[in-house]
């Protein structure tokens, strides 16, 4: 499925002006503060979309055969397979992550430690930028790309979400939310969350 999923999301971007948008302001917002990880990468579309804006970025994600498909599609970036829940990154070592639609797999308990993983591995001055669909709990598929799956996905509420990166630890959280692009997307409203790993 990772070779179906990404020959139908490779250039997603491309139709998501805002999702653009939002990523080169991290893009300026990280410059200069040290390596940045898209976690949870996928096929490495956001990744490949960030080194092309200059970003030293590295791809992160749970599934060995998503970490070949974007090593296959993008050859000039880093990815390795890691697990969001226990980063194999130092303390303090990034200058910013981003997590672009893959916190939809973790349950509140996860989520909550996924946040401390991801404060924990930033820099005094790191960012943080999330991507989500906006919801309440899980909703099951039994099919996927025409394949038989049996899954969750997770939507959340944006206030709880800032909520739970407050407690983590983050300062200056931002939201901005939009309706989905019509024909383009699952149609679900989406949500950004921008953090800090400390304030000014």
């Amino acid at each position: 499925m990772a070779r179906e999923y990404a020959t139908r999301f490779s250039d997603e971007l491309r139709h998501k002006p805002l999702d653009c948008e939002l990523l080169r302001r991290f893009a300026i917002e990280v410059a200069g503060r040290g390596p940045v990880y898209d976690l949870g990468c996928g096929p490495g579309q956001t990744t490949a979309f960030l080194h092309e804006l200059g970003v030293p970025v590295r791809g992160l994600d749970l599934s060995p055969a998503f970490v070949a498909e974007a090593r296959r599609r993008h050859p000039g970036i880093d990815f390795m397979v890691g697990d969001m829940l226990s980063l194999p990154i130092s303390d303090a070592a990034l200058g910013g992550a981003v997590a672009f639609y893959s916190i939809v797999h973790l349950s509140d308990d996860q989520l909550q430690l996924a946040f401390a993983e991801m404060f924990r591995v930033l820099r005094k001055d790191g960012r943080l930028l999330l991507a989500f669909h906006v919801g309440h709990g899980p909703v099951h598929v039994d099919e996927f790309l025409g394949q038989p799956l049996s899954a969750d996905f997770m939507f959340f509420d944006a206030v709880s979400v800032a909520a739970d990166l407050a407690v983590a630890g983050f300062a200056q959280i931002e939201i901005v939310e939009r309706d989905p692009y019509p024909g383009i997307e699952f149609q679900s409203r989406r949500a950004y969350v921008f953090a800090s790993k400390y304030a000014p």
